[in-house]
């Protein structure tokens, strides 16, 4: 069969390619050999700069226009080379040469791919493209979701809610205040994700720029690396490598990833069991269907639609970041097809964080339910009043609460009061204590 979005065995190119269509800007074949070529025509341009060789600003607006105008057709022409090749990046490099031949400039092909190996292309071109992936799409889009999740917790940050720790009642809390809890958390994982700088590997065969040397044995080529990943690509150059890049920057942005992920996974979890608790009710929408089989429900299928798919970017990240730092010796090639999944996992992020913003869309406050549980459940004021009690030194407070709210069918507003009723206190003190309610006992 052809391939269609029907026909595809993943789904990020099946059922989900209109969500996540825009990242082949950064991750398909196509992407790879286009950052390829920015790189091999920035380097070669920045060689003339250096004064290696002339050209002129016709010739470097030329030169330019192969990577701005690079095409589906280019990239075709390059697989149809790499055929016969059997070389991926040389063939971007016998591509660029034919462009050479095309504006005339022949005598400067050699100049084309001077001294670098394979990966100096691959450990710069992955990251720029990684790197633009990031500012453009991934930090935007946890950004906007934090935003998002931001926003609620202002709506809900008056709404008393029964808290649940070890699924029991807890002392109360408020609901904008548990959104708060994962506002944060993601604040401070995009804060230290921001501290990852993107790195390259610029130095040659095996890191040492032996070629570039053995041909200009006094230049600075540490100097002109680290100005040439610096200022024409944003790249931090790695000082000291093998031939390929140690990726020990890469497998922290991945790491970052899955912390970030797995906070969401936390917080999908917690709204979905909020649903099933019957705290939201789902805005439906005419001619969806919530059930198969059962007409009144409404499943909180976005929620576990994003749970899956972090899930799964997780698993993948988990490799990535555990495999990519380690090559035998000065290199083995099992990270060049492990590279070439790096978009899998953010695909599937991004699915999951589309599927999430609508899932926060469809929630609709039942506060009522939430009052109800508040009001069905007044011992978890014992915590408030027993503090009160030590405060004013009164014996033994807590076991006293604890003989009064333990293995009971039933604690209500009744049973308190009569209860602080029958203390050995002030007046005055009964009266603070009565006013205590579930509803009221949030903290700050």
């Amino acid at each position: 069969m052809d391939l269609t979005q029907l026909t595809a065995i993943s789904p990020i190119d099946g059922r989900y390619r209109k969500q996540i269509a825009h990242l082949d800007e950064y991750f398909s074949e196509f992407a790879l050999i286009k950052y390829r070529t920015i790189v091999e025509v920035e380097y070669f341009l920045f060689l003339a700069e250096k004064k290696f060789f002339k050209v002129s600003s016709t010739d470097k607006k030329q030169l330019l226009s192969i990577a701005e105008n690079f095409s589906i057709a280019d990239a075709t022409k390059i697989k149809e080379t790499e055929k016969i090749t059997n070389h991926d990046v040389k063939a971007v490099e016998y591509f660029i040469k034919s462009k050479l031949d095309d504006f005339k400039l022949s005598h400067l092909k050699e100049w084309i791919h001077f001294g670098l190996t394979s990966q100096d292309v691959n450990n710069t071109a992955i990251p720029l493209l990684w790197k633009h992936a990031v500012e453009n799409d991934y930090l935007p889009s946890i950004i906007n979701l934090q935003s998002a999740i931001y926003n609620l917790s202002v709506q809900w940050k008056d709404i008393p809610m029964l808290a649940r720790t070890h699924g029991q009642p807890a002392s109360p809390t408020k609901l904008g205040k548990e959104l708060m809890v994962f506002v944060e958390r993601l604040e401070n994982q995009i804060q230290l994700f921001s501290y990852i700088p993107f790195t390259a590997k610029f130095g040659g065969a095996t890191g040492n720029f032996n070629a570039h040397s053995v041909a200009y044995p006094k230049y600075n080529w540490v100097k002109f690396a680290n100005e040439f990943c610096e200022n024409k690509l944003g790249l931090q150059r790695q000082q000291y490598t093998t031939q390929i890049e140690h990726y020990d920057t890469l497998a922290a942005h991945f790491d970052a990833i899955k912390r970030i992920n797995t906070i969401l996974i936390d917080l999908s979890r917690d709204i979905w069991t909020y649903i099933s608790m019957d705290y939201f009710k789902q805005k439906t929408k005419k001619g969806e269907v919530g059930s198969s089989a059962m007409p009144h429900k409404v499943n909180p299928i976005d929620f576990e639609n994003a749970e899956g798919n972090l899930g799964i970017a997780n698993a993948l990240l988990e490799h990535l970041s555990a495999k990519l730092p380690i090559s035998r010796l000065q290199r083995d090639l099992t990270d060049s097809t492990v590279l070439r999944n790096i978009g899998v996992p953010a695909a599937h992020t991004l699915i999951a964080v589309k599927s999430f913003e609508k899932g926060l869309e469809k929630l609709v406050l039942n506060e009522a339910k939430l009052k109800a549980d508040l009001e069905d459940n007044w011992a978890v004021v014992a915590e408030a009043i027993q503090t009160i009690l030590r405060r004013e030194n009164y014996p033994q407070p807590y076991e006293a609460l604890k003989d009064l709210t333990r293995g009971k069918s039933a604690i209500d507003k009744k049973a308190i009061h009569q209860f602080i009723s029958k203390l050995k206190v002030p007046a005055k003190i009964k009266e603070e204590l009565k006013k205590i309610t579930p509803h009221s006992y949030t903290g700050v």
